[in-house]
């Protein structure tokens, strides 16, 4: 029996609106901390609170853009939103104040919110629901593929002595390529929906909140790698091109979705996020150890520390396509946006979280304080999964 066709244009087309918002998003992940510490003069714990204004904002949009995307045409919603993504870039530039850059960089995040939920639920309508994990895991890739040249040539350049202005114009530039690349995305016709009386449950899916609480636990130590790892290596000694972490964790991510998408196909949802859930455990606790390693031996913690990378993407790679899945599966597919918003919702407020308590804990400790409480919220994480996540999965799946 032949399989439905994925690879389509508009599929191609959403592919490269992805990497492009991606490349543009990575490019400034590690070199924000940078700059407000060199422009502004701001400490760490008021990085970590300019940073996690972002994911604030995009927390709060979430719920209202799944609502939305349910209810009206969703390409127009989608690229209104990526248009606003890209012009914050061009905000950046004329920030001459922290209070003005703290403005652009909250809206900034609500157009984050609202694009990425847009373009996960716009992928899923172009797609054929047989091969819903495997093309959830190409358009995973995408935000990988960006996540392992984005900030590695983010901190190449500010390395190199490029200004600031410079790499924000990359990431401009990036963006305004995805814009139009989104716009030749064709979706198929959606009938008006019938207004619900407002109620909880049409801005957060209630049945997915339990694994929304897994999730979350994981990322926050995941906020912390992806903002302060570069600051973290610095701080304990380890001198190499921390942009390569990225490319590193990318690469296992890459690795990991070949498969793990065609699994979820399979049915083993559960079992996917369990085995990519060990696998974080394990890096997290070994991240968390380089502050002790480095001084027994430089160069094998260096090499421990690439390493970890790659781990860490394995096991986030596997979970993210499930995770995606999972909270699809467990709403009617009128409410398609409503689950993809609770699923990032939930990634975004561990995010945010791992941000505040990440520059906390660095200022009035260390980093390598910070990813040990990280590494003990993956404990945390693993075994609520386990005892409640995958019986309370397993009773209410719709498909």
């Amino acid at each position: 029996m032949a399989k439905d066709r994925l690879i389509t244009p508009g599929y191609c087309f959403i592919l490269a609106a992805n990497f492009l918002l991606y490349f543009g998003f990575w490019l400034l992940i590690p070199v924000l901390p940078f700059y407000l510490s060199e422009f502004f003069q701001a400490g760490n714990s008021t990085i970590g609170i300019v940073l996690s204004c972002y994911t604030v904002a995009a927390l709060c949009i979430r719920p209202f853009s799944g609502y939305l995307l349910d209810t009206f045409a969703r390409k127009p919603l989608y690229l209104f939103a990526y248009f606003i993504f890209m012009l914050m870039f061009a905000g950046y530039l004329i920030a001459g104040s922290l209070t003005l850059f703290i403005i652009f960089r909250i809206i900034h995040g609500v157009s984050f919110g609202m694009v990425t939920v847009g373009g996960n639920t716009v992928v899923i309508d172009i797609m054929p629901s047989s091969r819903r994990g495997e093309g959830l895991g190409y358009y995973g890739l995408t935000n990988n593929i960006a996540m392992s040249i984005g900030p590695m040539f983010g901190l190449f350049l500010h390395d190199g002595g490029v200004s600031f202005a410079t790499i924000f114009c990359y990431a401009l530039g990036s963006c305004m390529l995805g814009f139009l690349s989104a716009s030749l995305v064709k979706t198929p016709y959606k009938p008006p929906v019938k207004r619900e009386p407002i109620s909880l449950d049409r801005f957060i899916l209630l049945k997915g909140m339990p694994a929304g609480l897994s999730l979350l636990l994981l990322s926050i130590p995941y906020g912390m790698t992806t903002n302060y790892v570069a600051m973290y290596a610095r701080e304990i000694g380890i001198h190499t091109q921390t942009g390569f972490f990225f490319t590193f964790m990318a690469i296992g991510m890459a690795i990991s979705r070949i498969f793990s998408g065609k699994l979820v196909d399979r049915g083993k949802i559960t079992q996917v996020i369990a085995a990519g859930l060990y696998l974080v455990v394990v890096s997290f606790f070994l991240l968390a150890s380089c502050v002790y390693l480095i001084q027994w031996n430089d160069t094998v913690c260096t090499i421990l520390f690439f390493g970890i990378a790659l781990l860490m993407g394995i096991g986030f790679g596997i979970m993210f396509p499930a995770f995606n899945t999972l909270f699809v599966n467990l709403a009617p597919n009128n409410q398609r946006g409503t689950a993809t918003s609770t699923y990032l919702t939930s990634w975004d407020v561990g995010i945010g979280i791992g941000m505040l308590t990440g520059g906390y804990i660095a200022e009035i400790c260390s980093f390598d304080k910070a990813y040990l409480f990280g590494a003990c919220l993956t404990v945390v994480s693993a075994v609520y999964f386990k005892l409640k996540v995958t019986p309370h999965y397993h009773k209410n799946k719709l498909r």
